[in-house]
Protein backbone atom coordinates (compact mmCIF):
# COMPACT_ATOMS: atom_id res chain seq x y z
CA UNK A 1 0.00 0.00 0.00
CA UNK A 2 1.40 3.10 -0.51
CA UNK A 3 1.94 5.82 2.62
CA UNK A 4 0.23 9.23 1.83
CA UNK A 5 2.97 11.68 0.98
CA UNK A 6 2.27 13.69 4.42
CA UNK A 7 3.76 10.91 6.30
CA UNK A 8 7.03 11.71 4.38
CA UNK A 9 9.96 13.77 6.19
CA UNK A 10 11.98 16.61 4.24
CA UNK A 11 14.58 18.31 5.45
CA UNK A 12 16.12 20.72 3.32
CA UNK A 13 19.89 22.06 2.75
CA UNK A 14 20.48 25.81 2.10
CA UNK A 15 19.00 29.11 3.11
CA UNK A 16 18.65 31.13 -0.22
CA UNK A 17 16.65 32.36 -2.45
CA UNK A 18 15.17 28.64 -3.29
CA UNK A 19 15.56 26.41 -0.14
CA UNK A 20 12.29 28.49 1.48
CA UNK A 21 10.61 28.02 -2.42
CA UNK A 22 11.42 24.25 -1.44
CA UNK A 23 9.44 24.59 1.96
CA UNK A 24 6.85 26.56 0.73
CA UNK A 25 5.78 23.80 -2.04
CA UNK A 26 5.96 21.02 0.52
CA UNK A 27 3.94 22.96 3.27
CA UNK A 28 1.24 23.42 0.50
CA UNK A 29 1.61 19.55 -0.15
CA UNK A 30 1.18 19.13 3.58
CA UNK A 31 4.19 17.12 3.75
CA UNK A 32 6.17 17.20 7.40
CA UNK A 33 9.73 19.86 6.97
CA UNK A 34 11.37 18.75 9.89
CA UNK A 35 15.06 20.00 10.05
CA UNK A 36 16.75 22.97 7.88
CA UNK A 37 20.48 23.12 7.81
CA UNK A 38 22.18 26.41 6.93
CA UNK A 39 24.72 28.89 9.03
CA UNK A 40 23.27 31.20 11.43
CA UNK A 41 19.94 32.24 8.61
CA UNK A 42 19.02 28.22 9.40
CA UNK A 43 17.42 29.31 12.72
CA UNK A 44 16.29 32.83 11.41
CA UNK A 45 14.27 30.42 8.55
CA UNK A 46 13.17 27.51 10.68
CA UNK A 47 11.19 30.25 12.53
CA UNK A 48 9.48 31.77 9.56
CA UNK A 49 8.13 28.46 8.41
CA UNK A 50 7.55 26.31 11.70
CA UNK A 51 10.69 23.67 10.92
CA UNK A 52 11.94 21.90 14.43
CA UNK A 53 15.04 21.70 13.80
CA UNK A 54 17.57 24.45 12.60
CA UNK A 55 20.85 23.46 12.20
CA UNK A 56 23.36 26.67 12.47
CA UNK A 57 27.00 25.01 12.02
CA UNK A 58 26.92 24.57 8.15
CA UNK A 59 27.02 20.11 8.97
CA UNK A 60 25.11 18.71 6.65
CA UNK A 61 25.71 15.67 7.48
CA UNK A 62 23.94 16.37 11.00
CA UNK A 63 20.55 16.68 8.27
CA UNK A 64 21.07 13.84 5.70
CA UNK A 65 21.48 11.19 8.88
CA UNK A 66 18.76 13.20 10.90
CA UNK A 67 16.06 10.05 11.92
CA UNK A 68 13.63 12.67 10.79
CA UNK A 69 14.40 13.15 7.40
CA UNK A 70 13.10 10.97 4.89
CA UNK A 71 13.80 12.88 1.68
CA UNK A 72 16.92 15.69 1.65
CA UNK A 73 16.55 18.79 -0.60
CA UNK A 74 19.71 20.34 -1.54
CA UNK A 75 19.53 23.81 -2.35
CA UNK A 76 23.19 24.42 -1.51
CA UNK A 77 25.70 26.10 -3.72
CA UNK A 78 26.43 24.05 -6.70
CA UNK A 79 30.02 23.50 -5.48
CA UNK A 80 28.33 21.44 -2.50
CA UNK A 81 25.96 19.52 -4.55
CA UNK A 82 27.71 16.19 -5.62
CA UNK A 83 28.82 15.77 -2.21
CA UNK A 84 25.80 16.49 -0.75
CA UNK A 85 23.93 14.24 -2.95
CA UNK A 86 26.09 11.21 -2.61
CA UNK A 87 26.15 11.58 1.74
CA UNK A 88 22.82 11.95 1.39
CA UNK A 89 22.34 8.87 -1.20
CA UNK A 90 24.46 6.66 1.50
CA UNK A 91 22.46 7.70 4.39
CA UNK A 92 19.40 5.90 2.40
CA UNK A 93 17.85 9.30 1.61
CA UNK A 94 15.84 9.74 -1.10
CA UNK A 95 17.34 12.91 -2.70
CA UNK A 96 16.19 15.93 -4.73
CA UNK A 97 18.88 17.96 -5.57
CA UNK A 98 18.81 21.85 -7.54
CA UNK A 99 20.14 22.28 -10.51
CA UNK A 100 23.19 21.96 -12.07
CA UNK A 101 23.12 18.51 -10.47
CA UNK A 102 26.65 18.54 -9.57
CA UNK A 103 30.26 21.05 -11.11
CA UNK A 104 31.39 18.59 -13.95
CA UNK A 105 30.14 15.69 -15.71
CA UNK A 106 32.64 13.16 -13.79
CA UNK A 107 30.95 14.12 -10.94
CA UNK A 108 27.66 13.89 -11.76
CA UNK A 109 27.98 10.41 -13.80
CA UNK A 110 29.16 9.10 -10.28
CA UNK A 111 25.92 10.31 -8.69
CA UNK A 112 23.95 7.96 -11.31
CA UNK A 113 26.27 5.41 -10.71
CA UNK A 114 25.91 5.89 -6.95
CA UNK A 115 21.56 6.39 -7.59
CA UNK A 116 21.94 3.10 -9.53
CA UNK A 117 23.22 0.98 -7.29
CA UNK A 118 20.41 2.22 -4.90
CA UNK A 119 17.40 1.48 -6.71
CA UNK A 120 15.16 2.34 -3.95
CA UNK A 121 15.70 5.64 -3.57
CA UNK A 122 14.50 8.45 -5.65
CA UNK A 123 16.47 10.75 -7.68
CA UNK A 124 14.93 14.09 -8.45
CA UNK A 125 16.69 17.48 -10.07
CA UNK A 126 14.52 20.26 -9.72
CA UNK A 127 13.73 21.13 -13.06
CA UNK A 128 10.15 22.91 -12.27
CA UNK A 129 9.62 24.30 -15.41
CA UNK A 130 8.25 21.07 -16.67
CA UNK A 131 5.33 21.32 -14.46
CA UNK A 132 3.44 24.70 -15.69
CA UNK A 133 0.66 23.28 -17.46
CA UNK A 134 1.44 24.55 -20.42
CA UNK A 135 4.38 22.57 -20.48
CA UNK A 136 3.07 19.84 -20.13
CA UNK A 137 -0.05 20.62 -22.85
CA UNK A 138 2.59 21.48 -25.21
CA UNK A 139 4.17 17.60 -24.77
CA UNK A 140 0.95 16.30 -24.67
CA UNK A 141 0.48 17.65 -28.43
CA UNK A 142 3.80 16.73 -29.75
CA UNK A 143 3.15 12.96 -28.18
CA UNK A 144 -0.39 12.93 -30.33
CA UNK A 145 1.38 14.30 -33.57
CA UNK A 146 -0.85 17.49 -33.66
CA UNK A 147 2.37 20.08 -35.00
CA UNK A 148 3.28 17.15 -37.07
CA UNK A 149 7.17 16.78 -37.57
CA UNK A 150 8.67 19.17 -35.55
CA UNK A 151 11.51 20.73 -37.46
CA UNK A 152 12.96 23.69 -34.90
CA UNK A 153 12.71 24.79 -31.81
CA UNK A 154 13.79 28.88 -30.14
CA UNK A 155 13.46 30.57 -27.37
CA UNK A 156 15.23 32.82 -24.89
CA UNK A 157 15.72 33.45 -21.24
CA UNK A 158 16.12 36.85 -19.85
CA UNK A 159 16.77 38.02 -16.39
CA UNK A 160 18.53 41.58 -15.37
CA UNK A 161 19.47 41.13 -11.87
CA UNK A 162 23.38 41.20 -12.60
CA UNK A 163 22.73 44.05 -15.08
CA UNK A 164 25.00 46.44 -13.04
CA UNK A 165 28.38 45.74 -12.19
CA UNK A 166 28.06 46.44 -8.52
CA UNK A 167 25.34 42.98 -8.78
CA UNK A 168 26.78 40.32 -6.78
CA UNK A 169 25.75 37.05 -6.07
CA UNK A 170 27.99 33.56 -5.49
CA UNK A 171 26.67 32.50 -8.78
CA UNK A 172 29.46 34.83 -10.54
CA UNK A 173 32.43 33.27 -9.23
CA UNK A 174 33.80 29.76 -11.44
CA UNK A 175 35.06 27.73 -8.42
CA UNK A 176 31.58 28.16 -6.24
CA UNK A 177 28.74 27.68 -9.45
CA UNK A 178 30.81 26.30 -12.05
CA UNK A 179 32.31 27.26 -15.47
CA UNK A 180 29.12 28.61 -16.91
CA UNK A 181 26.86 30.46 -15.25
CA UNK A 182 23.49 32.17 -17.46
CA UNK A 183 23.58 28.85 -19.65
CA UNK A 184 24.01 26.50 -16.09
CA UNK A 185 22.03 28.65 -13.95
CA UNK A 186 18.76 29.56 -16.25
CA UNK A 187 19.86 28.33 -20.01
CA UNK A 188 19.47 24.55 -18.76
CA UNK A 189 16.05 25.45 -17.54
CA UNK A 190 15.51 26.14 -20.86
CA UNK A 191 16.90 23.00 -22.56
CA UNK A 192 15.30 20.69 -20.36
CA UNK A 193 11.54 22.14 -20.54
CA UNK A 194 12.32 22.11 -24.73
CA UNK A 195 14.02 18.23 -24.59
CA UNK A 196 11.27 17.31 -22.13
CA UNK A 197 8.12 18.63 -24.59
CA UNK A 198 9.84 17.14 -27.62
CA UNK A 199 10.41 13.53 -26.13
CA UNK A 200 13.88 14.19 -27.00
CA UNK A 201 17.71 14.62 -25.90
CA UNK A 202 19.45 17.84 -27.25
CA UNK A 203 22.92 15.74 -28.90
CA UNK A 204 25.04 18.57 -31.04
CA UNK A 205 25.32 22.39 -29.68
CA UNK A 206 27.37 25.48 -31.11
CA UNK A 207 27.30 28.14 -28.73
CA UNK A 208 29.27 32.01 -28.56
CA UNK A 209 29.33 32.95 -24.64
CA UNK A 210 29.97 36.81 -24.00
CA UNK A 211 30.73 38.56 -20.87
CA UNK A 212 29.02 42.49 -20.78
CA UNK A 213 31.32 43.69 -17.41
CA UNK A 214 34.78 41.75 -17.85
CA UNK A 215 35.39 43.23 -13.85
CA UNK A 216 33.04 43.71 -11.55
CA UNK A 217 32.90 45.46 -7.85
CA UNK A 218 31.77 42.64 -4.90
CA UNK A 219 29.94 44.24 -1.97
CA UNK A 220 32.44 43.52 0.61
CA UNK A 221 29.50 41.53 2.86
CA UNK A 222 26.84 38.62 2.30
CA UNK A 223 24.09 38.89 -0.84
CA UNK A 224 21.24 37.01 -1.53
CA UNK A 225 19.77 36.14 -5.07
CA UNK A 226 17.79 38.58 -6.18
CA UNK A 227 18.92 41.56 -3.47
CA UNK A 228 20.26 44.63 -4.14
CA UNK A 229 23.35 46.31 -2.82
CA UNK A 230 22.38 49.45 -1.15
CA UNK A 231 24.12 52.78 -2.30
CA UNK A 232 26.34 52.91 1.63
CA UNK A 233 28.28 49.25 -0.05
CA UNK A 234 31.96 48.96 0.39
CA UNK A 235 33.67 47.42 -3.09
CA UNK A 236 36.19 45.20 -4.51
CA UNK A 237 36.78 44.81 -7.76
CA UNK A 238 37.49 41.12 -9.48
CA UNK A 239 37.36 39.82 -12.61
CA UNK A 240 34.45 38.06 -14.26
CA UNK A 241 35.39 34.59 -15.93
CA UNK A 242 32.02 33.36 -16.25
CA UNK A 243 29.26 34.43 -19.20
CA UNK A 244 26.68 37.35 -18.70
CA UNK A 245 25.02 35.69 -22.18
CA UNK A 246 24.67 33.05 -24.50
CA UNK A 247 23.38 32.30 -28.12
CA UNK A 248 23.25 28.20 -28.40
CA UNK A 249 22.92 26.49 -31.66
CA UNK A 250 21.14 22.93 -30.95
CA UNK A 251 20.25 19.78 -32.32
CA UNK A 252 17.82 17.11 -30.92
CA UNK A 253 18.09 13.27 -31.31
CA UNK A 254 14.95 13.52 -32.94
CA UNK A 255 16.13 15.20 -35.48
CA UNK A 256 14.81 18.85 -34.38
CA UNK A 257 17.13 21.85 -34.84
CA UNK A 258 16.64 24.92 -32.48
CA UNK A 259 18.48 28.15 -31.19
CA UNK A 260 18.01 29.56 -27.22
CA UNK A 261 19.53 32.83 -26.13
CA UNK A 262 19.67 33.83 -22.32
CA UNK A 263 20.72 36.37 -20.39
CA UNK A 264 21.28 37.60 -17.28
CA UNK A 265 21.65 41.69 -18.07
CA UNK A 266 18.43 41.86 -20.39
CA UNK A 267 17.06 45.20 -18.24
CA UNK A 268 13.42 44.87 -17.43
CA UNK A 269 13.33 41.58 -18.03
CA UNK A 270 13.02 39.75 -14.28
CA UNK A 271 12.54 36.58 -15.34
CA UNK A 272 11.33 35.52 -18.90
CA UNK A 273 10.85 32.52 -20.49
CA UNK A 274 9.92 32.42 -24.22
CA UNK A 275 9.61 28.91 -25.68
CA UNK A 276 8.28 28.49 -29.55
CA UNK A 277 7.77 25.21 -31.23
CA UNK A 278 7.42 24.57 -34.97
CA UNK A 279 5.76 21.55 -36.97
CA UNK A 280 4.70 21.08 -40.20
CA UNK A 281 1.11 21.48 -38.50
CA UNK A 282 1.42 24.28 -36.58
CA UNK A 283 3.55 25.79 -33.87
CA UNK A 284 3.13 27.11 -30.63
CA UNK A 285 4.55 29.89 -28.66
CA UNK A 286 4.29 30.27 -24.65
CA UNK A 287 5.68 33.12 -22.63
CA UNK A 288 6.71 31.93 -18.44
CA UNK A 289 5.48 35.66 -17.49
CA UNK A 290 1.98 34.57 -19.36
CA UNK A 291 2.03 31.31 -17.94
CA UNK A 292 -1.74 30.15 -18.21
CA UNK A 293 -1.77 30.92 -21.93
CA UNK A 294 0.00 29.18 -25.86
CA UNK A 295 -0.34 31.13 -28.60
CA UNK A 296 -0.88 28.51 -31.53
CA UNK A 297 -0.15 29.46 -35.06
CA UNK A 298 -1.18 28.33 -38.07
CA UNK A 299 -0.57 28.60 -41.91
CA UNK A 300 -4.03 27.88 -43.24
CA UNK A 301 -6.59 28.72 -40.64
CA UNK A 302 -6.80 31.14 -37.99
CA UNK A 303 -4.26 31.39 -34.93
CA UNK A 304 -5.30 30.61 -31.72
CA UNK A 305 -4.75 31.97 -28.13
CA UNK A 306 -5.46 28.57 -26.03
CA UNK A 307 -6.36 29.50 -22.09
CA UNK A 308 -5.78 27.02 -19.42
CA UNK A 309 -9.30 25.70 -17.99
CA UNK A 310 -10.75 25.87 -21.29
CA UNK A 311 -11.39 22.96 -24.36
CA UNK A 312 -8.26 21.65 -25.28
CA UNK A 313 -6.22 22.90 -22.48
CA UNK A 314 -7.22 20.86 -19.48
CA UNK A 315 -7.74 17.45 -20.44
CA UNK A 316 -3.89 16.86 -20.94
CA UNK A 317 -2.63 18.42 -17.99
CA UNK A 318 -5.56 16.60 -15.26
CA UNK A 319 -3.44 16.26 -11.73
CA UNK A 320 -1.20 19.03 -12.57
CA UNK A 321 -3.46 22.03 -12.10
CA UNK A 322 -5.64 22.65 -9.35
CA UNK A 323 -7.47 25.87 -10.26
CA UNK A 324 -10.20 26.39 -12.63
CA UNK A 325 -9.21 28.12 -15.56
CA UNK A 326 -9.17 32.35 -14.62
CA UNK A 327 -7.09 31.62 -11.85
CA UNK A 328 -3.75 32.06 -12.46
CA UNK A 329 -1.35 29.40 -11.73
CA UNK A 330 2.84 30.24 -11.91
CA UNK A 331 6.29 29.61 -10.94
CA UNK A 332 5.07 28.45 -7.07
CA UNK A 333 2.28 26.06 -8.26
CA UNK A 334 4.90 24.61 -11.09
CA UNK A 335 7.29 23.57 -7.79
CA UNK A 336 4.50 22.22 -5.62
CA UNK A 337 3.18 20.42 -8.96
CA UNK A 338 6.75 18.90 -9.26
CA UNK A 339 7.30 18.57 -5.71
CA UNK A 340 3.87 16.34 -5.72
CA UNK A 341 5.16 14.15 -8.50
CA UNK A 342 8.14 13.23 -6.76
CA UNK A 343 6.79 12.71 -3.29
CA UNK A 344 4.24 10.33 -5.38
CA UNK A 345 6.73 8.17 -6.63
CA UNK A 346 8.41 8.10 -3.37
CA UNK A 347 4.83 6.93 -1.61
CA UNK A 348 4.49 4.46 -4.53
CA UNK A 349 7.97 3.01 -4.82
CA UNK A 350 8.42 4.49 -8.70
CA UNK A 351 5.27 2.87 -9.65
CA UNK A 352 4.43 3.89 -13.32
CA UNK A 353 5.36 6.93 -15.49
CA UNK A 354 7.71 9.21 -13.85
CA UNK A 355 7.33 12.75 -15.53
CA UNK A 356 10.10 14.65 -12.95
CA UNK A 357 13.85 15.07 -13.90
CA UNK A 358 16.01 12.01 -13.06
CA UNK A 359 19.28 11.87 -12.35
CA UNK A 360 19.95 10.67 -15.43
CA UNK A 361 18.44 13.67 -16.83
CA UNK A 362 20.74 15.91 -14.52
CA UNK A 363 23.71 14.20 -15.99
CA UNK A 364 22.98 14.47 -19.24
CA UNK A 365 21.96 18.73 -18.81
CA UNK A 366 25.87 18.85 -17.65
CA UNK A 367 27.17 17.15 -20.30
CA UNK A 368 25.18 19.51 -22.43
CA UNK A 369 27.20 22.47 -20.56
CA UNK A 370 30.41 20.79 -21.47
CA UNK A 371 30.08 20.65 -24.68
CA UNK A 372 28.22 24.38 -24.84
CA UNK A 373 31.84 24.86 -23.04
CA UNK A 374 33.77 23.29 -25.42
CA UNK A 375 32.27 24.54 -28.48
CA UNK A 376 32.64 28.35 -27.29
CA UNK A 377 36.25 27.83 -27.37
CA UNK A 378 36.45 25.96 -30.33
CA UNK A 379 34.02 28.06 -32.23
CA UNK A 380 32.63 24.23 -33.87
CA UNK A 381 30.15 21.98 -33.06
CA UNK A 382 30.58 20.04 -30.52
CA UNK A 383 28.35 16.45 -29.62
CA UNK A 384 27.06 15.89 -26.52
Amino acid sequence: MPKAITSIRAGIIGTGFIGPAHIEALKRLGVQVTAIVDNERAKIVADKWGVPNAITDLDHKKLVTHPEVDVVHIASPNKLHAQHAADALKAGKHVICEKPLAMTSKETAQLVKLSESRPGQVFAVNYNLRFYPAVLQMRAAVQRGDFGEIFHVNGSYMQDWLLKDTDYNWRLLPNEGGALRAVSDIGTHWMDAASFILGAKISEVYAQLETLHKTRKRPLGEVQTYSKAGQEMKYATYPVETEDYAAVLLRWGSGAFGSVTVSQVAAGRKNCLRLEIYGSKKSACWNSEEPNSIQYGSRDGANELSLRGSPGFMEDVAGFSDYPGGHAEGFPDAFKMNMRAIYGAISTGKKGPIPFASVEDGHHEVKVCDAILKSSKTRKWVKV
